[in-house]
């Protein structure tokens, strides 16, 4: 029986390896860019109403939306039909919205970054 060489076969183990991955690689990758279809969109979006005690829409009314991590907070109008809307949101992120109007506000509303939800309807409503 004739000897191989050990650095040949050691060689020839290095090959089979790199190839045996080489294919685990190529059949992973596609499953794994389906599966990143599949989730959806990464942004969130939450919009609403601002209304009053009647469930009257209220013009000109502020919403405030507070990012819990960095602290900062953004704010919109509320249009003619008491309509607000804030988009790109992170999805790993806690958020508090509220809305205040001559003086008075709204109980504040958290979203919370455990809900995986990426569209929010939240309406919000100031007591006179």
């Amino acid at each position: 029986m004739k000897r191989t060489p050990v650095s040949l076969r050691s060689f020839a183990c290095q090959v089979l390896i790199a190839g045996c991955l080489t294919t685990a690689f190529f059949v992973a990758v596609p499953g794994v860019a389906v599966f990143a279809q599949d989730r959806g969109p990464v942004q969130r979006v939450v919009q609403g109403k601002v209304v009053d005690a009647g469930g009257a829409p209220i013009k000109g009314a502020v919403v405030y939306l507070k990012d819990s991590r960095t602290l900062a907070v953004k704010s919109y109008f509320s249009d003619d039909q008491g309509g607000y809307r804030f988009g790109q949101l992170s999805p790993n992120t806690d958020y508090e919205i509220w809305a205040e109007n001559d003086g008075k506000k709204s109980p504040v509303k958290t979203i919370s970054s455990f809900d995986s939800k990426s569209q929010f309807n939240i309406n919000l409503k100031i007591e006179k």
